[in-house]
This record gives structure tokens, sequence and C-alpha cells, in this order.
């Protein structure tokens, strides 16, 4: 599967994107507002990979890779994950790479990707799960028409804040 924007392509992750994945899943920058465990090698970043293609074999998970149009390398990836029984609400996640941050990439990113999840997969809420200190990604959710879920809780992450947005938002 894959998207397309004005300037990028978000395509399904493979074995040629090892080392992208393990530069883009160690990077202490987004890792400050992410609790998980980071791949510490090559061997970790093509665990990851594999794990992400059986479970979206299974279509436990939609996750793209981002890249800009005419080039291989990732610079970032988004996912829909978390779909709930009867694929009405999911959640989106994403991470970009520091060196491209503030330049509308994710906006872009995550623009196609709420149109192919509400028009296309027929959605009928996408949750996202940000930090509280991270305000650039609190701004990109506002800006795409997410609201905050004030007194939602993300289970087990008590650092994190919880938007929604509800087709025809």
């Amino acid at each position: 599967m894959k998207l397309e924007t004005e300037r990028l392509v978000l395509n399904e992750i493979n074995e040629s994107h090892v080392d992208d994945i393990l530069k883009i899943r160690s990077n202490p920058e987004i890792n400050k507002f992410v609790t998980r465990v980071s791949p510490k090698s090559n061997y970790d970043a093509l665990e990851f990979i594999l794990s992400i293609k059986r479970r979206t074999q299974s279509k436990e998970i939609i996750f793209f890779g981002i890249s800009y149009k005419g080039q291989s390398n990732l610079i970032g990836t988004i996912c829909l994950w978390k779909f709930s029984e009867d694929r009405k609400t999911t959640e989106m996640g994403y991470e970009l790479l520091p060196d491209y941050h503030r330049k509308g990439i994710m906006s872009e990113a995550v623009a196609a990707v709420l149109n192919f999840g509400l028009n296309e997969l027929n959605l009928q809420e996408i949750l996202a799960f940000t930090n509280t200190m991270n305000e650039a990604s609190q701004k990109l959710l506002l800006k795409h028409n997410f609201v905050l879920q004030q007194g939602r809780i993300d289970e087990g992450f008590p650092d994190n804040i919880v938007f929604s947005l509800y087709k025809g938002n």
C-alpha cells in the first residue's frame, strides 16, 4: 500500500530500511517523548521491520515509512494501529527525524493518513496520544482538528495526553 502527497511517498517498510529504522527509532530527540525499547543494532531494527510486516499482513497495523519523492531513505514513520474490534476506531502514531522538523512534512503525512483512514477505511474516530511536553505534536494535532480529551487517560503512560478526531470534524 502506498500514499503520495505533493512532496512525499508513504510506503510500506521492508528489509532495505534497516539503517533508516535504526536511525529513526534510536534517535534521542524523538525518544525524549516516547516510551519504548529502542533498537541498539541493525538486528534489532530488522526484528522490528519483520514484526511490522507480520502485523501488517494480519491487518493489525497499517504502517508507512515516510520518504521524499524520488528518494528511498526514510525520514520518518506514521501508522494506524490498535484498531477497535469493529474497526471503527484506531490510534495514529508518528515520528520524524529532527532534521526534518518544522518543514510541514509531518503535517502533509498526517493529512494523507487521515484522508485514507476516514475515507478509505471509513474510520469513525482516530486517537492520538502525545507527551504533555511535546508541544510540536500537540500543535500538529490541533491543526488537523483533533480535540484534546480532557480527563481521558493513556493507561500506563501518565505523561501522555489524548487527542481525538471524529469523522465529520
